[in-house]
This record gives C-alpha cells, structure tokens and sequence, in this order.
C-alpha cells in the first residue's frame, strides 16, 4: 500500500489496529517505559535515551536462533553475531582488525594459523573465555554448520589457554574474513539443542528476550571487555515493509527498514537514510551451447553461449536508467559481484554503447529483422528471463532489462520462479540473482569450476586461467598479496571475467539499503552492506546515540 493512496482517517485506522495487535503480543514492549532499566533516562512517552527500536524484515530472524553453528552471523545475510565476540572483525573499509584475537600469523604453507587472543574476557555466566572455547567453537561449527563451507578447515587445538591452532586441509589466505563471523560459544555451557534459544556469549550485547515471529530484545553486556555500549537496550521488531512503513508512520519504531518502493514518502519526524552497498542483481548468461550435463540436466543456451552476444548484452545496459526508473535513483551500476572492495579490478566497469552492443551483434551473425528482432540461420534472437515470485524490485529489473533488450532486437519474456526450481532452470535460462558479500569468496563461488566437473556451481562457465588465479589467491601467504590475484582473475590484460574477457554474468545495479531513521538519532558510520536487508546496519548498534530525542508526533 502506498502513503498517497490512503486518507488520513485511514492510515490512522490502520495504524491503530496493527499497534494494539502489536502490542497485545507484546511486540512493542521495547518502547514502553516498564522496560527501562534503572539509572535510564526516559522522555514523556516512556522511551529511554539509551534504547533503539528497530524494524526489520521478517526473513532476518534467525531460525535456528542465535547459534554459530546454525548460520547466526554468517549465511547468506553476513553480520557481526553481538552476542558472541569474533576473533577479527571487518573494519569499514573491509580490512581486518582485532577483536579476541590480539594477532595472528600463518605458515609458508598456508596450512597452519595460529592465533593470539586476550586473557580478560568472560562470558557472561562469568567464566572464563579461552583457546579451549575457540578450538570447541570451530570444531563445533565445522561439524554442524549447513550454511557456511569449513571444508577448508581439518581442526583447531587450543596450544595453551591464550592460543589456538587452525589446521587447514587446504591454503585458505582469506581465513581472517572467516574468523570475523564466527561468534565464539562457552565449550563448558553448550547443548546444540538449546544454545539457539538461550545464548550465553561474551559480545557487547545479552539476548534478554525472544518471541518468536515477533521479536528481539538485547541488553547491554555490563561485562564487556571493550568500550561499554552507548544504546544499552535494542529491540528488533520482525515486520512486513507495509507493516514497517505504518510503525514509523504512527512513531512506533525509531528505524524501519524500507525499499525504494516507499522513497518517494515522507514520515513526519523521520529522514530516509540510504547505505551503499554490494547488494548487486545480475543475470548469469549460460556460457555453453544447449544440451545435457552428466547428469542428465538441461544446461547451456545457444544464444548466450557466444561470447560477442554476451559483451553485447553487458554494454547494452543502461544502468542508470535502471537506477533513476526502478530504484528511484537508491542505487549504484554494478560491474562485478565485488565492486569497490579491496579486491575489486577496475577492469570491470562497462560503459553503456548500444551502438556499440549492436555491431557486436552484427558480428555475431545476429542480423535486425524487418520486425526489429535479430536472426540468425533462420533462429530469433530470443530470451526467457528468470526473477523469483514474489520480490517485485526484481520483477521490475527484469521487466526494465526485458525492454532495453528489445531495443538492440532481442526478443525477451519474463518469468517468475521459485528458488525449488530456480537452480536448475538457470544453467540454461538467465536468472536475476542477488549477491555480495565481505570476502572473496563470493567471486570463487560463482566463477570456479567445481572439483571433477566442467563447470561452475550456478551456471555453465569454466575458464582454466581464471581457476588457477583464485586458487594462487587462496594459497598465498599474504592476505593482501591475494587481492591482486582475485583481481586477475577478474582481468589479467588478456582473459578475465569482464567485457573484454568472458563476461559469463552481466552485472546490473547494486540496491542501496534504505531505512526511516527517527530525528535525533545518530547511527554510526557504516559499513558497505553486503547482501541482505537488516543485521548489517546494527554491526555498531554498540555506538549509536541520541543528539536529542522526541517520540511525541
């Protein structure tokens, strides 16, 4: 529903009906004055001066709860876990700094890290927090963990009670991206089967509340070996953007996540806060001819197995118009799975030349018909194009790139699927996919071959030279160094992933990540959010404060 489609007798109907169900559930309770702790300041709606209420998408609950071991802080959504401290953490510009750890080094052989942590940390049960826990931590995770790959890793020993050992079963360079998600468990204090719910950690923040469906309340760790938490009290309310946009516009939250969708709105008391980030859209092109893998699956395309076909859909999109008509203008062009990170090449960015994409395609062999779509050998030049039900953003994406197609004489259809049938589909029909993430890897996922196969993971593609380029990045000694070769492997002067190379995905727009913040409210510098919608912006939540507070609209 849109602001400017309902009356204002309406909306204030609404509102009154989704806040009394809210707060019959209790949903709300972090606003309400009988939660403030004792010493908390609070204004004359009861809302203390050192307390968030945030609203995030329902799909940000963690389902298994708030266990590393299940995907809290890592999976596809990556942010730091708050509960449990980390190792390493990302810093704001996607390099590594400290958190347990106080250093670490690795063998020439990139089998070996070891690892120094500090020796003033408790959990919040008041135990000790040592290499013992760790080691556990990572065994544990290595063994249960459905979400992230630990393959890479054989074991970790605690050395003694302030260092622990990490034996890889191969070079892994980008170990540190890893140990920065990876929230640590008390060994002494945890049951798989009820961590989730009840987690005892030694992060800036003590889940003191959880209603399932509803929400989240944390509380600020009096223990914490860092700087003490300016907001001591967060609440996150899990709700539909509508639901979301309604809470803000009756005062009820002081953030609410939102889309572009809703940024042409205003909300009395809020300003529309947008983050960049690598929160990309692409569609993979099928690099190989059509016919059937080894397991007798439907792969490849014969249009956009030609490479010309490939760089002349790449230079054929404008970007920005996508951005300016779909976004809004929230967003930024996206050439690569990784743009603007330490290991992003340069190389990748494509210049928008429909003239340009046309003689591509003229080359190709692929002729303007009398009925302005191209032929060859008597065959249209003709796509279906692939968005999942139900996310409209990627609809219209699909619908925008469907148009500009059309206009370089490519006849396109569009096609909502779901993701059980989404994976397969791909490998011969492009898909509008969403990535980026804090680390490398996500270039690796996408583009390397996978072991005893022919291809990479989701979608026919596999280059020798641009292999061998991620798997040196992987078994260099020096993070660093390693960015170099990740982006080689994008474009090394001759091969790559890019325009000039063999552009097997054609990246579009990266989704800022946009948010009503209320007036008042100072959230701290920010990252580059990855992919995801929600726990990426309260990574600092610890550091966010009030220059004045007023809830009374």
């Amino acid at each position: 529903m849109r602001a400017d489609r309902i009356e204002k007798s309406q909306w204030k109907r609404a509102v009154s009906v989704l806040l009394s169900a809210a707060l019959s559930l209790g949903v709300l309770a972090g606003c309400q004055s009988g939660n403030a702790s004792a010493g908390q300041s609070e204004n004359i709606t009861g809302a203390s001066a050192d307390s968030v209420v945030i609203a995030m998408d329902p799909n940000s609950e963690p389902e298994a709860g708030f266990d590393p071991a299940y995907g809290w802080g890592a999976g596809e959504h990556v942010h730091e876990p708050l509960i449990q401290s980390t190792l390493t953490v990302t810093n704001t510009d996607l390099t590594i700094g400290y958190d347990l750890a106080t250093d670490y080094s690795v063998s020439e052989d990139g089998l070996t890290w070891t690892v120094t942590i500090r020796d003033d940390v408790s959990f919040t049960d008041g135990e000790p927090l040592t290499a013992e826990d760790v080691a556990f931590t990572y065994n544990t995770v290595k063994e249960a963990s459905s979400v992230n790959d630990f393959t890479m890793l054989d074991s970790a020993e605690a050395a003694d009670d302030t260092t622990v050992v990490f034996h890889m079963t191969r070079p892994f360079s980008i170990w540190p991206y890893t140990m920065a998600i990876v929230g640590i468990v008390p060994e002494h204090a945890y049951d798989s089967a009820s961590y989730g719910s009840n987690p005892i950690g030694s992060g800036r923040y003590i889940l003191k509340q959880w209603d399932r469906g509803q929400q989240v309340i944390l509380e600020a760790n009096p223990d914490y070996y860092g700087e003490a938490p300016e907001m001591q009290q967060v609440t996150i309310l899990f709700m539909e953007e509508d639901a979301a946009f309604l809470a803000a516009q009756a005062g009820q939250v002081d953030v609410a996540y939102t889309s572009a969708t809703y940024s042409d709105q205003t909300v009395e008391g809020y300003s529309l806060a947008s983050y960049a980030s690598v929160d990309n859209r692409g569609f993979n092109l099928p690099a190989v001819s059509y016919g059937a893998d080894s397991e007798g699956r439907t792969v490849g395309n014969d249009f956009t197995s030609d490479v010309l076909v490939r760089r002349a859909i790449n230079i054929g999109i404008d970007r920005q118009e996508m951005i300016d008509n779909v976004l809004n203008g929230y967003g930024s062009p996206a050439y690569s799975v990784c743009d603007g990170l330490p290991w992003y090449n340069e190389a990748s960015r494509a210049e928008y030349d429909p003239e340009g994409a046309a003689d591509l395609l003229d080359e190709a062999g692929w002729v303007m018909g009398e009925d302005g779509i191209r032929e060859k050998d008597g065959v249209k030049a003709e796509l279906n194009l692939l968005y999942s039900t139900g996310d409209s953003v990627r609809q219209a994406l699909t619908a925008d790139f469907a148009s500009q197609m059309e206009e370089l004489g490519i006849s396109c259809s569009i096609e909502g699927v779901g993701w059980d049938t989404a994976y397969d589909r791909a490998l011969s029909e492009p898909l509008l996919w969403g990535w980026g993430a804090h680390t490398p890897m996500e270039l690796y996922n996408i583009y390397h071959t996978i072991q005893g196969t022919d291809s990479a993971e989701y979608s026919p593609y596999s280059n020798p030279t641009v292999d061998d380029y991620m798997d040196q990045a992987l078994a260099s000694s020096d993070l660093e160094d390693s960015y170099e070769l990740w982006k080689l492997a994008q474009w090394d002067g001759t091969t790559g992933v890019t325009q000039d190379g063999d552009i097997p995905w054609v990246w579009l727009v990266n989704i800022d990540h946009l948010y009503w913040v209320r007036d008042g409210l100072q959230i701290a510098e920010q990252k580059i959010h990855p992919h995801g919608h929600g726990w990426s912006l309260v990574n600092n939540v610890d550091q966010w404060n009030w220059t004045e507070r007023n809830d009374d609209h």
